[in-house]
């Protein structure tokens, strides 16, 4: 049975770091493409990152370029978004998924195994 679970979301204030970890059972991390999805009250969904099996490849939307990182560390069977300079339109819930494939122009797709989701609020 696979088991994806999220972890480390809370309060932060605007201009904070934060890391979200995610961790997969059932599966093994380095060969499925992970991501991240997000969504605040009142808005659709979005895909905020992904990383591919190898790492060689990882997505990015724009509002979120040069302040989130995603990475893996297979041995811990974790990926994690470390999020840095925080801003209270990032407040969310975040939602760690196991994909198809990670595209480097469009996300994450095929997402098959999602988790219940952390949520992050940045406060202003």
């Amino acid at each position: 049975q696979v088991q994806v679970v999220e972890s480390g979301g809370g309060l932060v204030q605007a201009g904070g770091p934060l890391r979200l970890s995610c961790t997969a059972s059932g599966l093994t991390v380095d060969d499925v493409n992970m991501g991240w999805f997000r969504q605040a009250p009142g808005k659709e969904r979005e895909g905020v990152s992904c990383i591919n099996w190898s790492g060689r490849i990882t997505y990015y939307i724009d509002s979120v370029k040069g302040r989130f990182t995603i990475s893996r560390d297979n041995a811990k069977n974790t990926v994690y978004l470390q999020m840095n300079s925080l801003k209270p339109e990032d407040t969310a819930m975040y939602y760690c998924v196991a994909g198809d494939y990670c595209s480097g122009s469009a996300g994450v797709g095929g997402a098959g195994y999602w988790g219940q989701g952390t949520q992050v609020t940045v406060s202003s």
